[in-house]
């Protein structure tokens, strides 16, 4: 007979399973209709320059976060500042996003400086952990030392007339963003907050959304208008930045794109002059493609490319004419003058190439191509013979092939 109970009993269990799965089923499908999932929040991270490749990563993230119906963006932020034009375009995707934004500068140690206050002021929300800072926005050259004359008076007045709306329209402190285009002022997480800088301070991602719930934000720049945030029990998920923009960040680097042009210039020298070499040629175009890239997002003077450029051929031209080092000498200092006028610091933020790096090119330069003419003006020393003949060259041993 338990046999018999058995398959009495089993039809019964499925039909009852199978209605406990329905019944679950449309109560998640419910609980989905009626919007109670829990809230997403997507985060990005910023860490490094501002230049084209973090502003394509920003931007991307914006959208992505626009397309999954997020609740918030988080772009946790740690930057000494960078390209102008790159700041604009950062600017421009957060204050156009379809969901609230929230600039979080993080880690301890972090700090959101010249170019990184603009694209701050530029969220709805102004975040900073503790051990953080920000401000030091006044335009300085790639030395530190200010910009003068006219060209100061305009990029002064264009960031000051650019910070304060940003912070204005915020509710935010315009006239200490002010002070730090103008003066460089700078403060800590703490000072931000109580000076209206900064909205909130918070140790970490899950405080903040925790401190965020419940908040009004006006979103001056929305048409919708005001929204509440509400990020109770929400899910957060990173955005990272794709491997290809992580390598057009290195690469973007100016001293790293100096590098590169240095080093394209080499290897086709290298295989100019020793054909056959193979290496120094392949190594020297690849480092060319990157060059060109790299150049091609920051703003270059042509000046400087032209007396980088002319350098090398001095140089070149010294170990083929006999001037005992003259075109050398003017190969260095044209070397040293077009790295000093190879990028506009102006529009970097003031970032520009180290001073102990065009001074390191330029010694190896002077070391590599004096050792070189060295070689050169020994070998135009010695003796020439008349290779009509034996006659010619009593006492001596050659070898005929």
């Amino acid at each position: 007979m338990p046999g018999r109970r058995f398959w009495l009993i089993a039809p019964a269990a499925a039909i009852v399973l199978l209605a406990g799965a329905s019944v679950r089923g449309a109560s998640a499908q419910a609980l989905a209709d009626s919007g109670s999932q829990p809230p997403l929040v997507l985060t990005a991270s910023l860490d490094g320059e501002v230049n084209s490749a973090t502003a394509a990563y920003v931007s991307q993230a914006v959208d992505q976060a626009g397309s999954d119906h997020a609740a918030a963006l988080v772009l946790q932020l740690n930057t000494p500042g960078g390209l102008a034009t790159a700041m604009d375009d950062m600017v421009t995707s957060l204050l156009n996003s379809k969901v609230p934004t929230v600039v979080y500068v993080t880690p301890a140690g972090a700090r959101a400086d010249s170019a990184g206050l603009f694209v701050a002021q530029a969220a709805d929300v102004v975040a900073m952990a503790s051990g953080t800072n920000i401000g030091s926005a006044h335009p300085i050259d790639s030395s530190g030392a200010d910009i003068g004359g006219d060209l100061r008076t305009k990029i002064v007045n264009d960031a000051v007339a650019r910070i304060r709306d940003l912070a204005s329209s915020h509710g935010r402190n315009a006239d200490w963003c002010e002070q730090a285009v103008r003066q460089s002022v700078n403060v800590d997480a703490a000072q931000a907050v109580s000076l209206r800088v900064a909205d909130l301070q918070a140790q970490d991602v899950g405080q903040l959304l925790a401190r965020l719930d419940g908040r009004q934000l006006p979103r001056p720049h929305d048409p919708a208008g005001p929204v509440t945030l509400h990020l109770a029990g929400a899910t957060t998920r990173d955005d990272p930045m794709p491997l290809l923009l992580r390598f057009l960040q290195l690469i973007m680097d100016p001293n790293v794109a100096y590098l590169l042009l240095l080093l394209a210039i080499f290897g086709l020298i290298a295989e100019v002059t020793t054909p056959g070499a193979i290496l120094p040629g392949v190594v020297g175009a690849i480092s060319a493609v990157l060059a060109l890239v790299a150049l091609a997002s920051l703003p270059v003077n042509i000046a400087g490319i032209l007396l980088i450029m002319m350098s090398f051929v001095l140089f070149v031209i010294d170990l083929k004419a006999p001037t005992h080092g003259v075109l050398t000498a003017g190969g260095i200092l044209a070397m040293v003058l077009g790295s000093a006028f190879l990028f506009d610091t102006a529009q970097l933020g003031g970032l520009g190439l180290s001073p102990w790096l065009i001074v390191a090119a330029a010694l190896a330069c002077a070391g590599l191509f004096g050792f070189a003419l060295g070689k050169a003006v020994r070998a135009r020393r010695r003796p020439a013979y008349d290779m009509s003949g034996p006659a010619e060259m009593p006492g001596e041993r050659e070898e005929v092939r």
